[in-house]
């Protein structure tokens, strides 16, 4: 029987990527955006469907999820791949962009979780792949901690949910990449600035500098991090934890060789 897979942020980068890359391998794809009636790429697919979804709105991933169950009959794997980020000092955030980062990154893979387990639990099982970061597993830039936040509490979330769904035959996976070309990440930031407070200044300018500097070559291929998902989904791999990447592997290595006071030090010191 044809596998399904349901995934969330599929209309740009590496949402788009991986629902692309299972429609090949003949899987049926349920993919989810935002705006589904601006896409023209995914439609071109005979074994995706389209859904219109905003993982915050928990009404909507209700929705999204009965639609997808209903055209499908059954959803085999899920990805919780949407996801967003905000950099700058914490004093400068509005409140509305600190909720918004729990909001699509923490809240959101809760609410699609939710959606999903009574039809895991009536099915005897399924699987959900959540695409964290480096971040997730390690602090690696300044200015950066209410993505780390947002990182940390979903590795939380996920190993914590282990231990109740394990019994009932539903896998989780962790993705942890260290940043990848073509996903538009960098010029999606929303930057907490100030015009009033100028302590933070001279760090956050260092942070952009070094994000702007980024050797292209340097950073994942997005197909190498779809090679990870195509893996774990197809049970290849039955790893947890899946760190991609040189870059994510060399800092957290460096991170588990030292104590965690060197490790700060040693990451602040590079920005001054």
């Amino acid at each position: 029987m044809k596998k399904t897979i349901f995934i969330t942020g599929t209309s740009t980068g590496l949402g788009k990527l991986t629902a692309i890359h299972f429609a090949k391998q003949g899987w049926n794809v349920a993919a989810t955006m935002r705006s589904p009636e601006r896409e023209t790429e995914l439609t071109q697919y005979d074994n995706i469907k389209l859904f219109k979804l905003d993982v915050t709105d928990v009404e909507q991933v209700r929705t999204a999820a009965a639609q997808a169950i209903e055209a499908f009959g059954r959803i085999d794997v899920v990805v919780n791949n949407a996801g967003m980020g905000t950099y700058g000092a914490l004093e400068l955030a509005e409140e509305n962009v600190i909720d918004w980062q729990f909001g699509v990154n923490v809240r959101g893979p809760i609410n699609v979780i939710r959606a999903f387990l009574p039809h895991y639990r009536a099915n005897g099982g399924g699987m959900f792949i959540n695409i964290s970061s480096l971040m997730g597993v390690t602090t690696a830039v300044p200015i950066g901690s209410l993505y780390n936040m947002s990182k940390f509490a979903l590795e939380g979330l996920i190993e914590g949910l282990y231990y109740e769904l394990k019994p009932l035959n539903i896998e989780l996976r962790l993705v942890e990449q260290g940043g990848s070309s073509g996903n538009n990440f960098m010029n999606n930031i929303v930057w907490n600035t100030s015009q009033d407070i100028t302590a933070y200044d001279e760090i956050t300018a260092k942070v952009k500098a070094s994000f702007e500097k980024t050797d292209s070559s340097k950073v994942d291929d997005p197909q190498d991090i779809v090679q990870a998902i195509d893996q774990l989904a197809t049970g290849e791999s039955t790893k947890f934890r899946t760190l991609v990447g040189p870059a994510a592997q060399g800092l957290v290595a460096m991170r588990n060789a030292m104590p965690i006071e060197d490790y700060l030090e040693k990451i602040e010191s590079s920005y001054r």
